[in-house]
């Protein structure tokens, strides 16, 4: 599995994932900056993602929907704002409408995705901020840390289709 550790700080506000992949930091770049890749791996197996539009460059704009097993659509939106390609990229990541407005009532987390070259692997720091203790309690109450832990657990096996191929 990826995932080496999971951290959560309510008085720092912050939900840190940390992995490490047998794949160059090129290789895991590709996952992010390809909505086709990121789809195979973005939700957790029981709520597939599917990214309608995909601009990572700063100032971009990602939308996307998470379908669950009932078939029920769970939108959510990305804003680029940082972009060191394949180093690292940052974004605010919310919660939309069908028609992929923000949710003014949900919280917004701050990311930051940074990808680190290690003997011949890469480990990845998936770091989130939010506004409020109260805002990163929500997400951990919906299931944001297992379900994250899922999706980026679905790596390994992308990688590994690839080195396959």
């Amino acid at each position: 599995m990826p995932v080496v550790a999971v951290a959560r700080d309510l008085d720092a506000r912050t939900l840190t994932i940390t992995a490490r992949f047998d794949a160059p930091v090129e290789r895991v770049w590709q996952l992010y900056a390809d909505p086709r890749q990121l789809e195979r791996v973005w939700g957790p197996p029981t709520h597939p993602a599917t990214f309608v539009e995909h601009d990572l460059r700063p100032g971009g704009r990602t939308t996307y929907y998470m379908t669950s097993p009932e078939g029920e659509r769970y939108a959510g939106w990305w804003e680029i704002t940082a972009v060191d390609e394949p180093r690292s990229f940052t974004f605010d990541d919310g919660f939309a409408d069908e028609d992929f407005n923000p949710m003014a009532a949900m919280p917004v987390s701050h990311n930051v995705y940074t990808f680190e070259p290690d003997a011949g692997g890469t480990v990845a720091t998936f770091r989130s901020t939010f506004d409020s203790a109260e805002g990163l309690q929500t997400v951990l109450d919906m299931g944001v840390e297992e379900g994250a832990t899922q999706a980026i657990n679905q790596i390994d096996g992308l990688l590994a289709a690839d080195a396959a191929a």
